[in-house]
């Protein structure tokens, strides 16, 4: 598609299937069909999307403080905070949004590595910033993808995945911070490899290669032989979340679904590949591990029903205990350098995401971070309700129960519209955090929010995410429909006002309702969504082209093929009858901006309204807070006109 020069407003009549499209520039913006936003409604959003929230990123050594992600301006960049509850340090001025940090372990080299990419192309570089100076220089080639950078114990070299092989594989190298002439791969491989972390006396990588959600293989790498052995070789398939060496070297830690349906902290001996599983009390998914520094101490977040718990485990006396923590999510676990405080970012409903420390010596609970929220008075957001609803099939004999959560407006009426917020990966899950739009949604527009976790959703073991793998994509869209089976049967929900809105996958099961139900839904939010599984795996990067076959399909295969088309939304788009608001980054490598101007075409063929906003500088979701803005006008903009029907 060609994008029309930059200006601050241009506006256009373009011819499309005989209809005539509003076609509007504004900055970076390409707005079809989209009428001008109200000021009121600028003015009453305005305090919800200027909330802030911050994320751990690494310790300082020396107690010189921690790194943090925080947006102060247009998109997040590095901070320092020095101690709790002091100033933020912005150190980074980046035009592009930063999000990962790893700050060097020795103290006499003051750097931390950090990677961007541009305009949400993903293809992130890595930069060095010394801390004490404020310099800052690419150490990568500017062209290739870099992730998964993990230091030595000593700081002298760091390893990192890339394709600057192939612009497809993702090889294993080693770097210093003299940059590219350093480089050294270490392990040329096919697929998708990333290190893990380097073994403690630094010979040693502890790598991971992902094949798919459910199914993954660890790996230690001898850096000074390049020989390369499996940890844990069994036949059946497993999948490997988190890993860690102990602090000896002698053993793994992994988290596994090997003997569960649930992933369980594993300890695994090298020398003997003896296993002991060590949270067979806990039948959720663990995930998150952190060792402390003297190796007697584990720590993990065990995620129960989409609430998360922490945990401790001893591993000299063997024992588990809970962290007496605030409901909420937790995540971005970090021992201090020292071990005597373990850093924790901590979000709920009514709380943005904040970084806190817990001593475990003390046991005191300590808050860094202080999120603004500007006049917004949090005590009166609504707190989630978990529900179970039943779908369309049954399990053990008894009808299956998708787990969803409902966010009910306070107002003393009935009736309310529903909008049903679907997550993407398709291996997501929706957990309740801070999410004042939705707050937004409830609060001001009397709208509740309903966010299921249908199958193929994380958090629920192995044999839920698999319910919705290959020809068995469409249940996913089943378990919506049954949800609207039960809107219908609550008196205080409103069954014929219900949207449907979602992002990447979340996009595809948009449009994917608004094929089977368009006559029980009032219109749909697709952003960044599939439309064509086929088009979509022909087109998506080609360092992701295989990881996501394993999950939706091989199009290469004649009856795939046929299948992956015939449950497309772009090949049932006639059957789509509802409004749609389409969103999209232009630079997105994922969902490539073909996949929505697709869709956008086929619906509009229908003389269906669509309204369709693209942004140029942005890739897979809008990280500039701008464009975020007005995306969000649009979205409340589009719910007043076609769910509340003002």
């Amino acid at each position: 598609m060609k994008i029309l020069p930059r200006a601050v407003v241009v506006v256009l009549l373009v011819s499309c299937l005989h209809a005539k499209v509003e076609r509007t520039m504004i900055g970076t913006l390409m707005l079809e069909d989209i009428p001008p936003i109200p000021e009121d409604l600028k003015q009453d959003l305005q305090p919800y999307l200027d909330t802030r929230s911050a994320f751990f990123r690494d310790w300082l050594p020396s107690d010189a403080g921690i790194l943090i992600r925080t947006r102060l301006g247009e998109v997040s960049q590095l901070h320092l905070v020095e101690y709790p509850k002091a100033y933020r340090k912005q150190l980074t001025f980046s035009p592009e949004p930063l999000s990962f940090a790893a700050v060097c372990p020795d103290p006499n080299t003051p750097f931390f590595l950090y990677t961007a990419d541009q305009a949400g192309n993903e293809k992130d570089q890595i930069y060095a910033f010394d801390y004490r100076t404020n310099a800052s220089f690419m150490l990568s080639d500017g062209l290739s993808r870099h992730n998964s950078i993990v230091w030595s114990t000593k700081g002298d070299m760091f390893a990192f995945a890339s394709t600057m092989r192939n612009n497809k594989d993702f090889d294993i190298f080693l770097g210093t911070l003299k940059g590219t002439k350093s480089f050294q791969c270490i392990g040329e491989n096919t697929g998708y490899w990333y290190p893990l972390e380097f073994s403690p006396d630094n010979t040693k990588l502890l790598l991971k290669r992902s094949v798919s959600s459910q199914e993954s293989y660890l790996y230690i790498l001898n850096i000074k032989t390049r020989d390369l052995v499996p940890v844990n070789p069994v036949k059946d398939r497993v999948s490997y979340w988190s890993a860690a060496w102990s602090k000896d070297g002698k053993s793994i830690y992994y988290v596994a679904d090997e003997v569960s349906d649930f992933h369980q902290l594993t300890r695994y001996d090298i020398a003997t590949s003896n296993k002991q599983v060590l949270t067979s009390s806990i039948p959720w998914d663990i995930n998150d591990i952190e060792i402390n520094p003297s190796g007697d101490t584990i720590a993990f977040i065990s995620n129960e029903d989409g609430m998360d718990k922490l945990y401790f485990y001893n591993t000299k006396s063997r024992t588990l205990t809970r962290a007496s923590l605030p409901s909420g999510s937790i995540y971005g676990l970090s021992f201090k350098p020292d071990g005597s405080e373990l850093a924790l970012v901590l979000t709920a409903p009514r709380s943005p995401s904040d970084v806190y420390s817990l001593n475990l010596k003390r046991n005191t609970f300590t808050r860094w971070t202080y999120s603004e929220i500007g006049n917004l008075d949090t005590t009166a957001f609504c707190i989630p309700e978990l529900f179970h609803y039943p779908t369309f099939d049954s399990c053990g004999g008894e009808p299956r129960m998708i787990p969803a959560y409902i966010y009910k407006p306070n107002q003393k009426k009935s009736g309310y519209p529903v909008l049903i917020d679907i997550h993407g990966g398709p291996a997501g899950q929706y957990t309740p955090g801070f999410a004042p739009l939705t707050q937004y949604l409830t609060t001001q527009m009397g709208i509740a929010v309903i966010a299921p976790n249908v199958r193929g959703s994380s958090g629920y073991g192995e044999e839920y995410i698999a319910l919705d793998n290959f020809r068995k994509r469409e249940d996913a869209v089943k378990d919506i429909g049954a949800l609207l089976d039960w809107i219908a049967q609550q008196p205080d929900l409103d069954a014929s006002r219900v949207c449907v809105a979602g992002g990447s996958y979340g996009g595809y099961m948009v449009l994917a309702a608004l094929v089977h139900y368009s006559d029980r839904l009032a219109c749909g939010i697709d952003v960044v969504g599939i439309s064509n599984f086929v088009t979509f795996l022909e087109n998506t990067g080609k360092y992701r082209q295989d990881l996501r076959r394993t999950e939706y399909g091989d199009e290469r295969d004649p009856d795939m093929r046929r299948f992956l088309e015939a449950i497309s939304p772009l090949t049932n788009a006639h059957k789509i009858k509802d409004p749609l608001l389409v969103v999209q980054g232009l630079n997105d490598p994922r969902v490539p901006v073909t996949e929505a101007e697709q869709i956008v075409k086929a619906v509009r063929k229908n003389n269906q309204k669509v309204w369709y906003l693209l942004a140029e500088d942005e890739g897979h979701g809008f990280a500039r807070k701008s464009n975020r803005d007005f995306y969000q006008y649009v979205k409340i903009l589009f719910l007043r006109k076609y769910l509340l029907r003002e």
